[in-house]
């Protein structure tokens, strides 16, 4: 494997994984994959209030579904470990202690209080930038206005600090990103960010850069929030005299009508998921929605992100991975956010349902009839799937569409009836039924052509016959060819229906 191209996937285990960090780690794979690259999961669990039990473990199983495959992570190890955030402080702790020395950082020790009446007095003073920064950090109880002493003792008397940076002043910082060209900003409008928390664990920031330099990332493809960090996170490469890997800020995932970023919210209220998997809040034990549960399959879910940001510069609309490997390159991802449309998603899975071995989804659609009270036999429902697959999105909307090949109509669709059941309707069925009962083999090529030279002969009207004869079956006016229902239904209850009809339907 060629370890000049690494790259990493890092999420928070704060909860669910949302559909956006999914699209993050696919990107992130396949720009690995491509480039016969690394791609590594780190954990990063430094923000342990927030941290959810079993979001960690939510995480691996989503990136297993979705067939996005790690080359070095917690579990399966690798030359730059740990791969968990929460056992690298030493290595934290070390690096902090270097900019300590150097002056790029420095201890403050101020209190909510303090930094509450700071932020009152920079609002009534109608300041440019009303944070900790430059101007005020002379005026704040830290490292500036306090002797080496005075803040030795403060340590030592265990008073609670953070570390902040020591952000350079009126100073332009200039950071090529892949996706939106060179990017400038002035260190007048940033602030001291906080290196290290009072809990005694590093930030995202100081945590981020640190372990992306020692285990030797090449390309930070994240998402777009993450843009207002990139002169901090540059001014640390450079405050430890590192050179800067290459960075590509991901377009938002925008909520269907593309105002603003697609929440769980927006899922909830439309009822599609944001989460790769079923989530249940360890706390409150609320339920949320997955792309798994919901019915999508792993490569239709991968096709709707991938497509969510990124064109393949030509007409095809549905990738296999491999196809998605030879073709991804992060010259063709966009910069402005892209919209969710839950019913291009539906259309997507579609089509991989269709692509699906009939026997696979008779599988899956077992399981759903095992829950209606149906065992039939595979081969049966194998058949059945055959004949209505292309009329559905999901599994689950397959008894929909085929629930009249395993249990006879209990009632009958008031509207077909009023509108093909006429008075002579029962007459023609008991004539059906006698023809149907003769054929043999009874099969959909034989019925059909026996019952059609029958119409034909009597001059009946194809229509009188063979709405009336469907609504019998089905029970409606719906459903695939009718001498495929009936082939496979067989004679006997064909007949049966057809006799249960005459007697039961009504005008």
């Amino acid at each position: 494997m060629n370890n000049t191209i690494r790259v990493r996937f890092a999420p928070s285990p704060t909860g669910p994984l949302h559909i956006g960090g999914v699209r993050t780690a696919l990107y992130n794979y396949l720009f690995a994959r491509k480039n016969n690259g690394t791609f590594v999961l780190r954990i990063e669990d430094t923000d342990r209030k927030r941290y959810v039990e079993g979001a960690e473990e939510y995480i691996k199983e989503s990136l297993n579904w979705c067939g996005i495959e790690v080359d070095e992570g917690v579990d399966q190890g690798g030359d730059f470990g740990p791969y968990r955030q929460s056992q690298r402080k030493h290595i934290y702790d070390e690096h902090i202690r270097y900019l300590l020395q150097e002056g790029k950082a420095y201890y403050a020790f101020d209190t909510p209080e303090e930094l509450e009446a700071m932020r009152n007095r920079l609002e009534q003073q109608k300041a440019d930038n009303t944070s900790y920064n430059a101007k005020v950090r002379h005026e704040m109880t830290n490292s500036f206005s306090l002797s080496e002493e005075e803040v030795r003792k403060k340590i030592e008397s265990g008073d609670p600090y953070v570390i902040r940076f020591t952000m350079p002043e009126n100073e332009d910082v200039k950071v090529k990103d892949i996706i939106r060209g060179e990017i400038t900003v002035n260190t007048s409008t940033l602030d001291d960010k906080v290196l290290y928390k009072s809990d005694g664990m590093p930030t995202y920031h100081l945590a981020n850069i640190v372990d992306d330099h020692t285990m030797k990332i090449s390309h930070v493809i994240r998402g777009e929030e993450w843009l207002p960090s990139l002169p901090l996170h540059a001014l640390l490469y450079k405050a430890f005299g590192w050179d800067v890997p290459e960075f590509a800020h991901l377009p938002l995932l925008l909520k269907p009508s593309g105002k603003g970023k697609l929440s769980k919210r927006d899922g909830d209220k439309l009822g599609f998921p944001v989460f790769p998997l079923e989530w249940k809040d360890p706390q409150t034990g609320e339920v949320s929605m997955g792309y798994r549960e919901e019915g999508y399959f792993p490569e239709a879910l991968n096709n709707i992100l991938v497509l969510l940001g990124w064109n393949p510069g030509n007409e095809q609309e549905f990738f296999t991975m491999d196809e998605l490997i030879q073709l991804f390159s992060l010259d063709r991802v966009s910069k402005g956010g892209a919209r969710f449309d839950q019913q291009k998603a539906h259309n997507i899975n579609a089509h991989y349902l269709q692509q699906r071995d009939n026997k696979e989804l008779a599988k899956m659609f077992h399981v759903k009839l095992k829950e209606k009270g149906f065992d039939s036999d595979l081969d049966y429902i194998t058949k059945v799937v055959a004949l209505v697959k292309e009329r559905v999105s999901f599994v689950h909307e397959l008894w929909d569409q085929a629930y009249f090949f395993f249990r006879a109509p209990n009632d009958y669709d008031p509207k077909t009836v009023k509108k093909r059941w006429k008075e002579n309707t029962p007459a023609l069925m008991k004539e059906l039924k006698d023809v149907l009962e003769n054929i043999e083999p009874f099969t959909s090529e034989k019925t059909e052509e026996v019952v059609k030279n029958w119409i034909a002969e009597k001059e009946l009207g194809m229509g009188a016959v063979m709405n009336a004869f469907r609504l019998c079956i089905v029970g409606t006016s719906k459903g695939p060819h009718l001498f495929d229902i009936i082939a496979l239904i067989g004679k006997e209850e064909t007949l049966s229906r057809i006799q249960k009809g005459i007697e039961t339907i009504q005008r």
